[in-house]
């Protein structure tokens, strides 16, 4: 009873139902360079929600995901849009995922000419292709592991399990004030033989890592993921507008008071 609880293969519980949001991020390099600006997006209809998370980079680039998902008890992912183009992605991908029938249809340019590979799997209910840190938010306080599956494209779809970690607290500040995070470390566990050979030929993913604020009302923080596979790490971090220097402003007469009348 006292060891910490880890959730096998399930589908998320809904904890915190999510609602309508338009948030701004930064995508920047590990040494902090700025590649991209996003915006986070998302309407809630009932217990369908709809996610948009649209990254210009600064090289005329484009990564525009569309995830549609059921927050009925379980979050239970419904479809998944992805569109990698431009320098930034020296592949570029068009891919779909169907929740309901794991029909997966991976659009690419390979050698300046199109290719297509398609797939149909018998999708688990815990698949989280554009869902992880929805999912994060929701993890029970005492999970200190959870494995959900995902639908990789490198570029041939395959069905792979993710072992997500909790890697402990860690401090940040807002406004001079410190508070705490959870990072969790993300693991990608290939199966099969593939994921017997793997390590010993350097193809195993690298983990990437996410960070998360608990409390009554969490929230996504930070992210150190691969832009593609195989491709540099960057981090997705949260960031707030930045309004040009004031311009001093004339009070009228009056003190700026309405006329009687």
């Amino acid at each position: 009873m006292l060891q910490p609880a880890v959730l096998w293969a399930e589908p998320v519980a809904v904890r915190y139902a999510e609602g309508m949001v338009h948030g701004f991020l930064v995508l920047r390099s590990l040494e902090g360079k700025v590649l991209a600006q996003g915006d986070l997006t998302q309407t809630a209809h009932g217990g369908r929600v709809t996610s948009r998370l649209l990254f210009h980079f600064r090289d005329g680039s484009i990564q525009d995901e569309t995830v549609v998902y059921s927050q009925r008890r379980n979050f239970r992912l419904l479809s998944d849009h992805m569109v990698q183009k431009g320098p930034a992605f020296p592949q570029p991908m068009d891919v779909t995922v169907d929740g309901a029938s794991g029909q997966t249809t991976v659009r690419y340019t390979e050698d300046g000419k199109p290719k297509v590979a398609s797939e149909r799997f018998d999708l688990p209910p815990d698949i989280a292709n554009g869902l992880i840190l929805t999912l994060l938010k929701n993890v029970p306080r005492r999970a200190q592991q959870l494995t959900l599956s995902m639908v990789a494209s490198a570029p041939k779809p395959r069905l792979v399990k993710l072992l997500i970690s909790a890697a402990g607290k860690e401090p940040f500040s807002v406004g001079g004030v410190t508070r705490q995070a959870t990072h969790y470390v993300v693991k990608v566990q290939l199966g099969g033989v593939a994921g017997v050979i793997a390590p010993l030929v350097g193809k195993q993913p690298p983990d990437s890592h996410v960070w998360i604020l608990g409390g009554e009302v969490p929230a996504f923080l930070r992210a150190e993921v691969p832009l593609y596979p195989g491709g540099p790490f960057c981090h997705i971090e949260l960031t707030s507008p930045v309004w040009p220097k004031a311009v001093k402003r004339t009070v009228p007469a009056g003190g700026g008071k309405r006329p009687p009348g």
